[in-house]
């Protein structure tokens, strides 16, 4: 069930709507019961894979509470290799077993391991994150164990926030299930503008960008220079609005209910250098590998070279949570370079450094440098196939700038799309700053959100990009 469709509205609406009318102690049953629901829309069978992990991982955190030293460590080991196995066999055992055929075959070593095409469950990588951060921090001691099955299955399963996340931390989501919720006129209203505004994301920018994006990409010899400059520029925009757009759908939807989920983009492509972007965006996957990555390396409380190292770690890692390609690793990689590079040069030259991001100029050539850069990486990211790669260059660098634009849209459509980025910039760069009671124009702001959504919306019914992880 996508979020952009008739059929979550109606499920969105009947669920909310029961949830207000129950007692408040059969609410955290609706609501489970409506997440399986929701996630059995897609492929039924997908909660049983779903199932056995909230099992493991319930028992794991209750043994976590009860024992200490070397059983303790042992109770938190199983439950991340049930995890991560769930991950390695669902998403990465293709992966695994292709590359290790393809080099015994180069090597000419006999013996080859079985290719299975596994269907990959929707929102695997997200759902084993917020579960194992559970587990992390009960071992840690900042999360008591849950003893209500259903409410930690709820915490896991939450339905807004199942397949594409925020990935929340049990901290701030599990109390807010015990917590009684009223009705809040002005909280409601906050939350359905939210959810308008991911709404209006997805399918009149994202989904109208991919208009342009699709073919471009999926006909890339036949691309001029420009071409492929717009709709590369235009991808970044698209996978930002389709992501940012869930986010606030997903935030918005459990705001109305009463529920108060982490933020999970900031404006990212105001960001000045790659680090400030990754503070902005997907904040909450970030965060999680800072938490229980980066810190557990050591973080930068080591020499520099490893400094350096535990950087690249985590950003391949990165990229092979997206997906289990290399093309998502190269993706990683080139943002933990960029990282790398601007740290040394920052080492180097700290006083050219500063004084760049005092003037107006330099801080505007810092922020085009970053979205050159991370719309260069999102070729990588877009891009599965290491051929494709090497045409989407070659045409890139054979071509002429003068050469015509012959997108799939014409000109007036093409004229919106460019008009619908530079107001979504500037709505971004100045949010912070407007001062408009929203409450007070929910209705004039709601009214001309839907007009926009009816008239400019591409309604295909196109799922959303990061389902796919």
């Amino acid at each position: 069930m996508v979020f952009n469709s008739l059929q979550f509205l109606v499920f969105f609406g009947i669920v909310t709507s029961a949830y207000f009318l129950l007692a408040h102690k059969y609410r955290w049953a609706l609501l489970l019961l409506a997440s399986c629901y929701f996630y059995m829309a897609f492929v039924p069978i997908y909660l049983g894979i779903l199932a056995l992990t909230i099992v493991i991982d319930y028992f794991a955190g209750i043994y976590l509470e009860r024992f200490q030293g070397g059983a303790k460590k042992i109770f938190l080991g199983c439950s991340l290799l049930a995890n991560l196995g769930v991950l390695a066999v669902f998403k990465y055992y293709y992966f695994f077993t292709a590359n290790f055929n393809f080099l015994a075959n180069y090597f000419s070593v006999p013996g080859h391991l079985p290719v299975l095409n596994i269907l990959l469950p929707i929102g695997l990588s997200f759902h084993t994150f917020q579960a194992m951060s559970y587990t992390i921090e009960v071992y840690r001691g900042k999360q008591k164990a849950e003893r209500n099955f259903g409410i930690y299955s709820l915490y896991v399963m939450f339905y807004p926030q199942l397949v594409a996340g925020p990935i929340e931390r049990p901290q701030n989501l599990i109390h807010q299930f015990y917590e009684k919720h009223v009705w809040d006129t002005v909280r409601v209203k906050l939350g359905l503008l939210q959810m308008m505004q991911g709404f209006f994301k997805k399918v009149v920018i994202a989904d109208r960008l991919a208009l342009v994006v699709d073919p471009a990409y999926a006909n890339l010899s036949n691309q001029s220079t420009w071409n492929l400059i717009i709709a590369s520029i235009f991808y970044s925009f698209q996978i930002y609005c389709d992501f940012s757009g869930y986010s606030d759908i997903a935030i918005g939807a459990s705001k109305v209910m009463g529920f108060k989920l982490m933020n999970n983009f900031n404006a990212p492509y105001t960001a000045k250098s790659i680090p400030d972007f990754w503070r902005r965006w997907h904040i909450s996957l970030s965060s999680w590998f800072k938490d229980y990555v980066y810190f557990s390396l050591g973080g930068n409380r080591v020499s520099v070279p490893r400094w350096y190292v535990n950087i690249m770690i985590v950003f391949i890692l990165s990229g092979f949570w997206h997906g289990a390609s290399w093309n998502f690793a190269i993706w990683g990689a080139l943002h933990g370079l960029f990282q790398l590079i601007g740290l040394t040069f920052n080492r180097i030259f700290p006083i050219l450094a500063a004084d760049q991001r005092k003037s107006a100029g330099g801080i505007w050539m810092y922020r085009l440098l970053t979205f050159l850069l991370v719309t260069i990486a999102w070729v990588f990211f877009r891009i599965p196939k290491f051929g494709d790669i090497q045409i989407y260059f070659r045409q890139l660098t054979r071509g002429s700038i003068l050469d015509p634009i012959s997108l799939a849209l014409n000109t007036n459509e093409l004229n919106i799309s460019i008009l619908l980025i530079i107001g979504l910039y500037l709505y971004d760069f100045k949010r912070d700053k407007i001062r408009v009671d929203s409450v007070k124009l929910f209705w004039p702001i709601m009214s001309g959100l839907v007009f926009l959504i009816y008239f400019f919306g591409v309604f295909n019914l196109k799922q959303f990009i990061y389902f796919q992880f």
